[in-house]
């Protein structure tokens, strides 16, 4: 498992949420959307289990549990300040709403 947020996202994760240094958050496989659906990463303050991929960026530990590894393996999620949203990329998928390979 590998695993990248960048340094802006996760400030902008610390002020939206907000978050306090030490929490934990969860990064998982989020099903929905609009029309016919699709997959994204959800995000919530949960705590890691044991088999749990972390890693920890401006005092906060972001992790992943097993069952998401599939998506979330060699994921990039960045903040693009220039558009105001955040960027995930995963060279593994070429679309991350509809993945072909999982």
């Amino acid at each position: 498992m590998n695993f990248t947020i960048t340094d802006s996202a996760a400030s902008l994760y610390k002020k939206e949420i907000p978050l306090s240094d030490g929490e934990t958050i969860r990064l998982y496989v989020r099903v929905g959307g609009i029309g016919s659906g699709g997959f994204s990463v959800g995000v919530m303050k949960e705590q890691p289990s044991d088999t749990s991929f972390k890693v920890k960026k401006q005092g906060i530990t972001f992790f992943v549990n097993e069952d998401d590894f599939w998506y979330l393996d060699d994921m990039t999620i960045d903040y693009n300040e220039d558009t105001g949203y955040l960027d995930f990329i995963n060279p593994r998928f070429s679309q991350l709403d509809h993945p072909e390979n999982h």
